[in-house]
């Protein structure tokens, strides 16, 4: 909080971006760089702690998609923003069941917060597994990128549409500096080329440019284009074109204001998939269609692994499985709101799960 305002006190105003990426990555006072926002005692809880069912089918599609590409004797797999290590921990446990691919196998997971780091290691010790900081670190493929909520939390712009006139929107304080709030400056004309070009614009008046999200996406496309490979990706979003102010605060499981507190909650927006697919095809690769959770997770087999799970279950254990596998697919609870993008090298025809 004490860095964001210090910042406004001497800038006077910063882009919304530039202020999530302070509230959530400032070295010091960063939100993901100083807790573990993760699980029931944390602020939110994500699809690998739900349920393990969730790891397992992606190992399964991992190991599919390796199958697919003529098993290599090397395969790269980079998790994208790893959470508490839920994930990364299911996978190993099932890749371990497929001994070639086991043996292929080796794993970078990208994260830039030391708090984070240190959790997941308590959870990994695996000499298959490595820790970067940057996409440019890898250097061999092929290469699958998994990522579960990671793009949601990447800072964004907001540009505000009035008839024809843009403004971007700014961070300030009020003028007795005890207060954050929002301003609106005229957008710079480089700007709105960008999201001109994107085709941005729509019925609506708040317009969201994922910056930081749009370069991880060019940067993981060059490594599937140099070394083969694909991405997967699971995120909150939407797939009609909309302009809407998606922004949101979470704290203990519920919503907030974006000014309360920053660096003590976390900052999410929702994933514009449609404009996800366009700029990875601008990238020269392909895009299967975009679907919902729900969808992806019961084509992999998820029902059918419950249901032998389930015969060896005490009821109580049953009954469990069952509550936590509706939250992942349910049309009301995660199984539409999530969705599922993969994008892959053009020359591959993969579809597991599409």
């Amino acid at each position: 909080m004490n860095k964001i305002i210090n910042t406004l006190k001497e800038k006077k105003s910063i882009p919304l971006d530039q202020f999530i990426n302070i509230a959530l990555y400032d070295k010091k006072s960063g939100y993901y760089m100083k807790k573990n926002p993760f699980g029931k005692e944390g602020d939110f809880i994500t699809s690998p702690s739900i349920s393990n069912l969730f790891g397992e089918m992606l190992a399964i599609w991992c190991v599919a998609f390796w199958e697919h590409i003529g098993k290599p004797k090397k395969i790269l797999l980079v998790e994208l923003g790893p959470g508490d290590g839920s994930l990364c921990t299911v996978l190993l446990k099932t890749f371990k069941q497929f001994k070639d691919f086991y043996n292929s196998l080796e794993i970078n997971l990208l994260e830039i917060s030391n708090k984070l780091k240190a959790i997941q290691k308590t959870k990994i010790n695996n000499k298959k597994v490595k820790w970067i900081k940057k996409i440019k670190e890898i250097n061999y493929g092929p290469v699958i990128f998994l990522g579960n909520e990671f793009f949601d939390a990447l800072p964004i712009k907001q540009i505000y549409k009035k008839k024809k006139l843009f403004f971007e929107k700014y961070v300030t304080l009020s003028s007795d500096n005890k207060k954050i709030k929002f301003l609106h400056k005229k957008a710079s004309d480089n700007l709105i080329k960008h999201i001109q070009d994107l085709q941005l614009i729509s019925i609506g008046n708040t317009i969201e440019y994922p910056v930081e999200a749009l370069k991880f996406l060019e940067a993981i496309a060059k490594k599937i284009n140099k070394f083969d490979g694909g991405l997967l990706s699971f995120d909150y979003g939407y797939t009609i074109k909309k302009n809407k102010n998606t922004l949101q605060s979470v704290k203990k499981h519920k919503y907030l204001d974006v000014f309360f507190k920053p660096g003590h909650s976390d900052i999410t927006s929702h994933i514009n998939f449609e404009l996800f697919h366009k700029i990875l095809n601008r990238n020269n690769l392909d895009v299967k269609k975009i679907t919902k959770q729900s969808e992806f997770l019961k084509k992999i087999g998820i029902l059918e692994r419950a249901n032998i799970l389930s015969e060896k279950m005490t009821f109580k254990a049953k009954a469990n499985m069952f509550y936590r596998l509706k939250r992942l697919l349910n049309p009301k609870e995660m199984g539409d709101l999530f969705k599922v993008i993969f994008a892959q090298k053009k020359s591959r025809n993969f579809s597991l799960g599409f």
